[in-house]
């Protein structure tokens, strides 16, 4: 059988989505690049608990991470991100098998 959803690759994404923590972060992470502390304080959650959120996401290849000093700067990985069109239809993530559209 020819696997055309990738089953392995696209549950590896599900998997890391499948938890309302992430989604959220998912969201914040749509307006850009954002640091640990800042996602934590737009979620009013502690930094262990989003940082341990961002390596299932980062593991599954849904963010990207980038060393700023002191700092981790975490994005939406661009190989997933597909950004809206101005005045059309929202960003969305796609993932191979699926998209999950990032609704403002």
């Amino acid at each position: 059988m020819r696997d055309r959803l990738q089953s392995d690759k696209c549950a590896r994404f599900l998997k890391a989505l499948a938890d309302p923590a992430r989604l959220k972060i998912v969201q914040c992470l749509q307006a850009g690049p954002k640091k640990v502390g800042e996602i934590a304080q737009l979620l009013d959650n502690d930094i262990a608990n989003v940082s341990h959120h961002l390596g299932v996401l980062r593991h599954a290849g849904l963010v990207h991470d980038e060393k700023d000093g002191k700092f981790v700067i975490y994005q939406l990985h661009p190989d997933v991100l597909q950004p809206g069109e101005p005045g059309e239809s929202p960003a969305a993530l796609n993932l191979g098998c699926c998209r999950l559209e990032l609704k403002d």
